[in-house]
């Protein structure tokens, strides 16, 4: 099946990807790649495993075979990688609704690895036609699909890297589930032989150490809504967006008056 190259409203990871072609390659060739992209001169675009085989129509009858691939992380690093993943939330979340987290490069940089490539040496690639340049034509049309794909799924990228949608997703809800089962075993182990006084229960009567109570505003802007996504409503697209800023704004209001009150709480 022909694939043919669309430029929507990308995805940043989708941005980021093309900009590394655009950084590395030439303005020239680029354009012409685009072109091949657009008109539909790829025509079949697969993966095998890691890497991808396209076929894509050049100026000759018969069309040439290109073969894409980046380095694969190892397993060691790739265990390393989501054992960070699941230790924030707001990672699983978005990853398991199928959503790129805006700071994932954050958890490979802490692993010493990048999700990207950097430069046209990170990128192992191949093509039949001619052409000595790399990237020729046919791989910058390629590579531009491969950016679409990356808006429709982003776990193209991870499987790029080595490891597969369902691979990821597995390990994270096993890590986070083996999680959740520690704590409610540390939970019990922790429970008081004697019963507690309902009335007690709210106080507490001993001076508490200033040094020890540390109040922040979140770490970033994310609220319950960048997990939850758009309101599954059957209402207009406008109307929509607009009631979804409205509770974006309520939530932002109310979460910085809770630190606020809390902050004056605490000096007094």
């Amino acid at each position: 099946m022909t694939e043919t190259y669309t430029q929507p409203n990308r995805e940043w990871w989708t941005e980021q990807w093309i900009e590394v072609l655009e950084r590395i390659g030439f303005t020239q060739r680029l354009a012409r790649a685009r072109n091949y992209a657009r008109q539909g001169n790829v025509l079949s675009l697969d993966f095998i495993g890691a890497k991808v085989k396209a076929m894509v129509q050049g100026t000759a009858p018969e069309p040439y075979e290109v073969s894409f691939s980046l380095d694969q992380f190892t397993d060691e690093q790739w265990s390393y990688i989501i054992e960070s993943m699941a230790e924030r939330a707001i990672f699983s979340a978005k990853l398991l609704a199928g959503e790129m987290p805006q700071t994932i490069q954050d958890v490979f940089t802490a692993n010493g690895l990048s999700l990207f490539p950097f430069n046209k040496f990170d990128i192992h690639s191949r093509c039949s036609c001619p052409d000595p340049a790399n990237p020729c034509k046919h791989i910058g049309a390629v590579y531009y699909l491969l950016g679409d794909r990356f808006s429709d799924d982003p776990f193209v990228l991870f499987q790029l890297r080595g490891r597969s949608k369902q691979e990821i997703i597995s390990a994270l809800r096993q890590i986070r589930s083996s999680g959740s089962e520690a704590s409610q075993t540390e939970t019990t182990v922790a429970r008081p032989s004697t019963p507690l006084n309902p009335d007690q229960l709210w106080s507490y009567d001993e001076q508490l150490e200033p040094s020890l109570i540390v109040i922040t505003p979140p770490p970033s802007s994310e609220t319950v809504l960048d997990v939850l996504g758009t309101i599954p409503a059957k209402v207009e697209p406008a109307a929509n967006q607009a009631a979804m800023e409205t509770l974006k704004t309520i939530y932002q209001t109310v979460s910085i008056e809770a630190v606020q009150t809390a902050m004056t709480a605490g000096l007094t």
